[in-house]
């Protein structure tokens, strides 16, 4: 039942974090700005992100129940809130300010933390490290589409 708990409580915070990121966002993707951007050839269409972004963050949750259950540290919850308003922040920084630049500081400093989790926590996590998959995979491409941007307008 622990381990239920704390999926649950992960998966509040992080759909939580996800909802205020997108009000930040300020209508984000539907605004002159960003439909009037040079975007990578390979930016995916919109639905991709939705998805995307539930297929992650119930990973994301799961992979945090478990980890959380066997480490509990300061240490770990300081990078989770670390993590959690880079990611809230970014969406503010760049389709709200439309600051791309900062906005690739910003997701740049969070594909290091999420990858920080992998590779710290690999070996006691063994598998379930796995579920952090879909989030880097993602971070590269975002990271990669954001470049595109700050490079190309």
């Amino acid at each position: 039942m622990k381990l239920a708990k704390r999926i649950l409580f992960f998966l509040i915070i992080n759909f939580g974090g996800l909802a205020y990121g997108s009000w930040l966002m300020n209508n984000g993707p539907l605004t002159e700005w960003y439909i009037n951007l040079n975007k990578a050839p390979w930016t995916p269409p919109g639905w991709v992100f939705g998805a995307s972004w539930t297929l992650i963050m119930i990973c994301f949750s799961i992979y945090l129940g478990y980890l959380f259950l066997k480490f509990d540290a300061l240490k770990l919850r300081l990078a989770f809130v670390f993590q959690l308003i880079l990611n809230v922040l970014w969406n503010y920084v760049f389709f709200n300010q439309h600051k791309t630049a900062i906005g690739l500081a910003v997701i740049g400093a969070l594909t290091v933390v999420i990858f920080t989790f992998f590779f710290s926590n690999k070996n006691a996590m063994q598998a379930k490290s796995y579920l952090l998959l879909p989030y880097m995979i993602w971070l590269l491409i975002a990271t990669s589409l954001n470049a595109y941007v700050l490079l190309n307008n």
